[in-house]
């Protein structure tokens, strides 16, 4: 086992990943910008170094500086966490080339899957059921010409990247030209894909050692969106029979193994309501965001699962000995204004008092006197409840937010509590539309704040 390990991030996930590894006696190292001094992630670990200015390209994105940190602090290895450089696979490459562990799958897997031209390729070799795609776009009449052969509604979308950014859906050829001129095709390779009007987003958790086992941890229902971004989380999908469940497990594991996967990481599907099939989407080579509600209901810490088969420890289990027991909700706490076009709000929080109680768990980033800074993500903790049953669940999330405070930024958690007594919501009748058709209408205005060249965008 690992003795130090370096933390290529910030915010919760920073703090997850420090917790684990004080779980497992690891010394932690972490680093942070000249405006994360006091953050609580740098408080916690053991190790602190500074690698550069607020602005994320030359500090939490400065491959360099955070090698430079590690081989400093003599670290073994470095958990990249996810967002800023936990899907770069240069990164992951420059890591092992100076002689540490990447926590977290080959360089060469992360570039297979990343490029979701050459992952869509590759899982359609496996066997996997997918969408109707098209080859990169060249041009404007190019891409016009590929969604007539596709048929509408088409879905736009970059070939690299994910986290539901720069997609956009189309339902005629004026609704692609307008899409379009949103992006630059010339610059950065777009495709067309066909849109699903009734679906939900439904993604397995796998894991997988060095030794070629494979094992699925469980389906997550992540269909509740608003701008292609997940908002709320759960586990299980109330929309999977015995039998569905099963066969998206399988899967799963196929498309794992057939690209000779390890570690831990999502494969993630579109369930059509209508025919009740599922078709790939894409293959996430990191820990989630919503790992949590997925660790609830099964028991297993996938953080310390990650650390353990990156050192090289095999699985140790069998896909029957993984139980899944009640349900579990996670809510995304985000620095935005709701009722502003979700505009970001960062700024000095005067007041917090986390939810608690039974059966809650809150992953944070923050605390009372800490400043949400503007340079970087907009969230800053997560609520998870688990439940005996689905309504227990959304019950015990309703009372965790009703008593969570936070003052002196503007937070969503009113608009958590708008999804949690959301009739529809309650009885399961959601799909990825759900935001813009089941609740009170939203502005679709791009919310940017521009000031001294530093940008912040809502995410959603």
């Amino acid at each position: 086992m690992f003795k130090r390990i370096l933390i290529a991030n910030r915010g919760e996930i920073a703090v997850r990943i420090i917790r684990a590894c004080q779980e497992l006696d690891i010394e932690t190292v972490a680093v942070y910008s000249d405006v994360d001094a006091e953050a609580l992630h740098v408080q916690l670990a053991d190790y602190a170094y500074n690698i550069g200015p607020a602005d994320a390209m030359k500090s939490y994105l400065n491959m360099d500086a955070i090698i430079m940190a590690a081989k400093a602090s003599k670290s073994e290895a470095i958990h990249p966490g996810y967002g800023f450089l936990s899907e770069n696979a240069d990164f992951a490459e420059k890591v092992t080339k100076a002689g540490l562990i990447f926590i977290g799958p080959s360089a060469e897997i992360i570039r297979q899957v990343g490029n979701k031209d050459a992952a869509r390729a590759a899982m359609k070799a496996a066997g996997l059921p997918m969408t109707i795609g098209s080859e990169p776009i060249v041009n404007n009449e190019h891409a016009c010409n590929l969604a007539g052969e596709i048929g509408y509604p088409v879905i736009l979308k970059p070939v690299s990247g994910g986290g539901g950014k720069s997609m956009y859906v189309a339902n005629s050829q004026l609704e692609l030209i307008s899409a379009l001129n949103k992006v630059d095709v010339t610059r950065s390779p777009f495709y067309l894909e066909t849109y699903i009007s009734e679906a939900r987003h439904i993604e397995v958790q796998i894991m997988a050692d060095t030794y070629g086992n494979v094992l699925h941890v469980g389906e997550r229902e992540c269909s509740i969106q608003r701008r292609n971004q997940k908002v709320l989380e759960e586990s299980p999908s109330s929309a999977l029979t015995p039998e569905m469940r099963t066969t998206v497990g399988a899967m799963a594991i196929r498309a794992a193994k057939s690209i000779y996967y390890t570690n831990v990481g999502t494969v993630e599907f579109l369930l059509d309501v209508k025919t009740g099939k599922f078709y790939f989407m894409e293959i996430n080579p990191r820990i989630q965001v919503e790992h949590a509600v997925t660790e609830m209901v099964t028991g297993i810490d996938l953080v310390r699962r990650q650390i353990r088969i990156a050192a090289g420890e095999p699985l140790n289990k069998k896909q029957e000995d993984i139980l899944f027991i009640g349900h579990a909700i996670e809510c995304r706490i985000n620095a935005e204004d709701p009722e502003q076009c979700f505009i970001p709000s960062p700024g000095h929080i005067d007041f917090y008092h986390e939810a608690g109680g039974p059966r809650v768990r809150v992953d944070s980033g923050v605390c009372a006197g800490m400043t949400v800074q503007p340079h970087y993500d907009s969230m800053v903790a997560k609520v998870i409840a688990h439940g005996r049953t689905r309504g227990d669940a959304i019950k015990i999330m309703r009372r965790a937010l009703a008593e969570y405070r936070i003052s002196g930024i503007k937070t969503n958690i009113s608009f958590q509590q708008e999804i949690l007594n959301n009739p529809h919501f309650c009885s399961g009748n959601i799909d990825t539309q759900f935001v813009y058709k089941r609740m009170t209408p939203i502005q679709e205005v791009e919310c940017e704040i521009d000031s001294e060249n530093k940008k912040y965008y809502s995410q959603g």
